[in-house]
């Protein structure tokens, strides 16, 4: 589980970089206004043909997504949609998830990769995922290297 980061480690954002992270921003502001069910359909729409993203890839988008936008940077919803959006346009897809816990009741929304949430802070545990949009399993090469049937 990684740490979120600080004010002071992040780092300068390139003008594609920031250009690529603006528009992320605007198209998850959009997103986080519909219902959950459309949300979701619309990122499993998104996310084919993409490639399983990596945790450094997430953590960059993540920053760059903060660094951007301070309503990103502090709710979690239109924040993951903007980083999942965001390693979309570099080719990848990270676990986007939803979940709940009841003792004291929270939702939350965040994204993983490597099977790990990325810029939780430490003690992130807890909720049970009611809602889930993992890479598409289609873009994976199986282990012979050729694609799974669809």
């Amino acid at each position: 589980m990684s740490v979120p980061m600080c004010l002071d480690e992040r780092r300068p954002l390139r003008a594609a970089e920031r250009v690529a992270a603006h528009v992320a921003v605007a198209v998850a502001r959009g997103l986080s206004r519909l219902p959950p069910r459309r949300i979701r359909a619309v990122l499993r729409l998104l996310r084919r043909g993409a490639a399983p993203a990596d945790h450094q890839r997430v953590l960059q988008a993540r920053q760059a997504v903060a660094a951007v936008s301070l309503r990103c940077a502090g709710y979690c919803l239109p924040r993951s949609v903007a980083v999942a959006l965001l390693c979309r346009l570099h080719g990848s897809w990270p676990t986007w998830q939803v979940g709940v816990r009841t003792e004291p009741f929270r939702a939350h929304a965040w994204v993983e990769a490597d099977g790990q949430p990325v810029g939780e802070v430490p003690g992130f545990n807890g909720f049970t995922v009611i809602i889930s949009v993992p890479p598409d399993g289609r873009s994976r090469p199986t282990r012979s290297g050729m694609e799974p049937a669809a």
